[in-house]
């Protein structure tokens, strides 16, 4: 086994470096590689560089601005649609899924006002709106909000 003031790499997989611009002699003398004349000769061009065009972010201004990666989306089940459980049942995420109201079992629910409600039921979910807790402890349910991680 060698030591490691031996260690070499495999041959060919080291090139020397291109030296640009040393004269004709070396191969890449005269224009160096750029070409002739022109705006890519004498300076690099950034790369969303139009050539004076108007650009495209700047025609297109539904594309500018940002999008906030901090924001809680929730969804959005209307207290109407509770009405598929039984009277004094607990509504949970995990329910929901059940009776697919929601996607994914792992998502933020908030329950809102549109609707009647019809049962007394124990609704469980991380936001409501003012009008469905109201709605909901009428009849005579619970609305118990889930902390979020």
């Amino acid at each position: 086994m060698p030591g490691l003031h031996e260690l070499k790499p495999s041959q060919g997989s080291k090139s020397k470096r291109k030296r640009i611009g040393r004269g004709n002699a070396s191969g890449n003398g005269t224009y160096a590689g750029r070409g002739l004349k022109g705006q890519k000769q004498r300076e690099s061009v950034h790369p969303l560089f139009e050539g004076g065009q108007l650009p495209l972010i700047k025609r297109l201004p539904h594309m500018r601005g940002f999008t906030n990666l901090f924001q809680t989306r929730y969804v959005p089940i209307n207290v109407g649609e509770l009405n598929n459980f039984e009277p004094n049942t607990e509504v949970t995420p995990e329910s929901l899924f059940k009776t697919r109201l929601i996607r994914k079992k792992n998502i933020l629910v908030k329950i809102l006002g549109t609707g009647e409600i019809s049962n007394q039921l124990n609704v469980h979910a991380h936001a409501f709106s003012k009008i469905a807790i109201k709605k909901i402890e009428e009849r005579g349910g619970k609305v118990v909000v889930i902390k979020q991680k």
